[in-house]
């Protein structure tokens, strides 16, 4: 009997921490189904913890200069920039792509880019 309830005890704890490390790989931005591709938001941190897509990494435009290439070393790599209205995006894109970038889209406002991607916008 007290195998039994081991053996439940431990399967429990493994399957709580599968399911931590998926919510933590959500939170990360790295469940993206499509792995050819990179998802960054460019608003500010306080519009990313009000909601941002599921699979989005979040660099900040005034960063994004100094951080892209560390996020995305392939400078092939098709990626998605989005922010509140597209703005910032479209900035980031200018940005990226003076850094040598060729396959930069501007996925536009959030709200767009979760139709776009077909992501979830999560907190």
């Amino acid at each position: 009997m007290k195998s039994r309830l081991l053996t439940a005890i431990h399967t429990a704890l493994l399957c709580a921490t599968l399911l931590a490390a998926a919510h933590l790989a959500a939170d990360q931005g790295t469940t993206d189904p499509q792995p050819d591709r990179v998802i960054i938001d460019v608003r500010s941190i306080e519009e990313w913890n009000s909601g941002h897509l599921a699979a989005a990494q979040h660099l900040e435009l005034q960063t994004i200069a100094a951080s892209i290439e560390q996020q995305v070393p392939d400078k092939q790599q098709r990626v998605y920039l989005y922010c509140r209205s597209g703005n910032r995006s479209g900035k980031a894109k200018a940005i990226i792509e003076q850094l040598g970038y060729t396959n930069v889209v501007n996925a536009g406002a959030i709200t767009n880019a979760s139709i776009l991607l077909d992501q979830a916008i999560v907190q």
